[in-house]
């Protein structure tokens, strides 16, 4: 290490640095600090964990960090920052964190977008009802005739949105260009807010009722739990589809299951209650249901735009710049 520079240190597991790094970060962040690559702090009581915390300066976390508190604070008297190259800090950053001071950060903004695209993606494919043709296709072996499919197209499509989150912005961001009819349910913001956002506010009851897909994107807190009952479904159209990327425990699954099994409604969902589903659940052969193993988020290549972004915050802490992303004590409570 070089006398005078400030240290990064890595908190994630060990596996996680090749995926969230490539050159370019690495050598954005050496430039203004000294870090070792091939050290990641996993376990406080490791051999040598403790060295490398008493050096620490800012903590870049990622999954599978040890829980950031009072103990780790005592080992680590120099930390000033912990910038999370993923999205929730509830999980891992205890409240003493910022009690002591600390400023903290997180990539979840960078990981909003390819939840949002994804999304985006589902709520065209439902539009145009491509799970019901492409199984049709397949058992009759003929050209399904549009009118077949029942209504179907993406034009004045009512798409409604639960939550006005960091993901709920970006989808509805994405679905400017096109000609969706889209109503916004959240209690925390104004109508003309949701104007702005080019959403018409409404109730939940009544974007349950008149919206032809349904998405989801608030977090697993209390207020939340089961937001999405059997009396909600109820209210959804016949042939409506409902998307879930946010966490499984919003929605009512055996309720929802119900519903799926009817026939009467469509779902995608990545994210489920439990997660995975029990192995005999109806839903795995539903030919109405798209599942998908909470990949919505950032897998693949797109985890280096997390890496990528938290060097960047990194960098500008120790240039003594504020955080793009910062994440205050009360904002534990919103997030996932």
């Amino acid at each position: 290490m070089t006398p005078g520079r400030p240290t990064v240190v890595l908190a994630m597991r060990p596996d996680l640095p090749q995926h969230l790094f490539d050159a370019d970060t690495r050598a954005l962040l050496d430039a203004v600090a000294d870090v070792d690559w091939d050290v990641v702090v996993e376990d406080v009581g490791a051999p040598g964990a403790r060295e490398h915390l008493r050096r620490a300066e800012v903590l870049l976390t990622g999954w599978g960090s040890p829980r950031i508190d009072a103990a780790v604070l005592d080992l680590a008297p120099g930390l000033g920052a912990i910038v999370h190259a993923a999205g929730s800090v509830k999980g891992h950053v205890d409240p003493v964190c910022w009690t002591r001071g600390l400023v903290v950060s997180t990539a979840a903004d960078a990981n909003a977008l390819p939840v949002a695209e994804y999304t985006l993606a589902m709520i065209i494919v439902s539009g145009k009802r491509l799970l019901e043709a492409d199984r049709r296709y397949r058992q009759e072996r003929v050209v399904i005739r549009p009118e077949a499919l029942g209504d179907l197209g993406n034009y004045r499509t009512c798409v409604g949105l639960v939550g006005a989150s960091r993901i709920g912005r970006r989808v509805l961001e994405l679905l400017r260009p096109f000609d969706f009819r889209v109503r916004l349910y959240d209690p925390t913001i104004e109508a003309a807010e949701a104007d702005a956002l080019g959403a018409q506010l409404c109730g939940l009851d009544e974007l349950m009722a008149a919206s032809d897909i349904v998405s989801l994107h608030v977090p697993a807190i209390p207020a939340t739990r089961h937001l999405v009952d059997g009396d909600r479904l109820a209210l959804m159209r016949d042939g409506a589809t409902l998307i879930n990327t946010a966490r499984g425990s919003v929605v009512d699954t055996a309720a929802l299951t119900a519903e799926l099994v009817s026939g009467r409604l469509t779902a995608v969902l990545d994210v489920t209650d439990p997660e995975p589903l029990d192995p005999q659940s109806p839903l795995y052969g539903l030919p109405n249901v798209l599942l998908t193993p909470h990949v919505a988020g950032a897998v693949g290549n797109e985890v280096l735009r997390l890496g990528r972004w938290a060097a960047e915050e990194a960098r500008r802490y120790l240039r003594g710049e504020g955080f793009l992303a910062p994440v205050g004590l009360a904002d534990l409570e919103r997030m996932a």
